[in-house]
């Protein structure tokens, strides 16, 4: 705590983050789970990143969006559990005002960012399979990287506005949040003012950034899956099914909790069951993701096989 110059008020200069459980014993255990948790996601993005990168047959539109959200995906989850797994650690909670929301604006904007993310890759599907022939021309490079781009830039400047309205509210004590990081609600309601206002602009901004992208992605799904109904081939039928499902499988684990974290006022705020539902959308997806978009694909495996010297193969 520090004393604000020329007020007799204590101001908040650093926050304790309570974690997952006070007992030893049990952080040891969550600490190696985290740990290979953490690991996994990281090392199935890079590859998913390494193998697109190396295999020039994967350089079209779908691999490039499935390695930008590989890159989204290992960067949000980097922004957060390595903090979290030093926290695990006894006597090692606290940290500064300046890292809190500095946490804040990255995962912000990493998180807002595959919001809309997600909706690219939901367009890129639909074109994949409503107009295949013109797949190409429709979703050229130039296409691709302002697609890309203009993301990253929503993504960033909203979560700003986030960050900048979080950190101007006054934090006169107590300092104690209870969740494994640095997420807006649950520092928000540590403030010593009304936040009503707050609450306003954050439920605009999610309806801009959640519940738009979310309705969009559902609008293409349901475009796709008229289209996959006409397809004479049950073979193929099944399996356009069976990689839609896939794909809206991981959208709703990271669409779902988000919306219900960042969409309900604060006055509803309960720690101990928000910090489980965050599991979620910040490190679940970041594991299924590769899963589901990457591992399971031909292309994929083909290129891990050649990268290994073992050359092509029948799947």
């Amino acid at each position: 705590m520090w004393m604000a110059p020329g007020q007799n008020q204590s101001w908040v200069s650093e926050l304790i983050l309570l974690g997952f459980s006070s007992d030893p014993t049990s952080n040891r255990v969550l600490s190696i789970a985290f740990l290979l948790l953490y690991l996994s996601s990281v090392l199935g993005n890079a590859l998913i990143i390494t193998l697109i990168c190396l295999d020039m047959q994967l350089l079209t539109p779908m691999y490039f969006f499935l390695c930008i959200l590989s890159l989204l995906d290992m960067s949000c989850v980097t922004t957060t559990m390595p903090q979290m797994l030093v926290h695990l650690l006894p006597h090692s909670q606290t940290i500064s005002f300046t890292g809190c929301w500095l946490q804040i604006y990255v995962f912000g904007a990493l998180g807002l960012t595959e919001c809309i993310f997600f909706v690219v890759m939901a367009y890129d599907q639909y074109v994949a399979i409503c107009h295949p022939l013109h797949y190409t021309v429709i979703l050229s490079w130039d296409l691709c990287t302002q697609l890309t781009a203009g993301t990253w830039a929503c993504g960033f400047f909203f979560s700003l506005t986030h960050t900048f309205l979080t950190i101007r509210l006054p934090y006169c004590g107590p300092n104690v949040v209870n969740h494994y990081f640095c997420e807006g609600p649950s520092v928000q309601s540590l403030a010593c003012m009304d936040i009503n206002l707050i609450e306003m602009v954050d439920l605009v901004i999610s309806v801009f950034m959640v519940v738009v992208p979310l309705s969009l992605i559902l609008a293409s799904y349901i475009c796709t899956g008229q289209i996959i109904l006409k397809i004479k081939s049950t073979q193929g039928c099944c399996k356009a099914f069976s990689t839609g499902a896939s794909h809206l499988t991981v959208v709703t684990l990271f669409y779902a909790p988000a919306t219900y974290i960042y969409m309900r006022p604060n006055s509803s705020y309960s720690p101990e069951r928000d910090k489980q539902i965050s599991l979620f959308y910040n490190v679940f997806t970041a594991f299924f993701n590769p899963v589901v978009y990457s591992l399971r694909n031909k292309d994929i495996k083909e290129a891990l096989l050649k990268v290994m010297g073992w050359g092509r193969v029948a799947w």
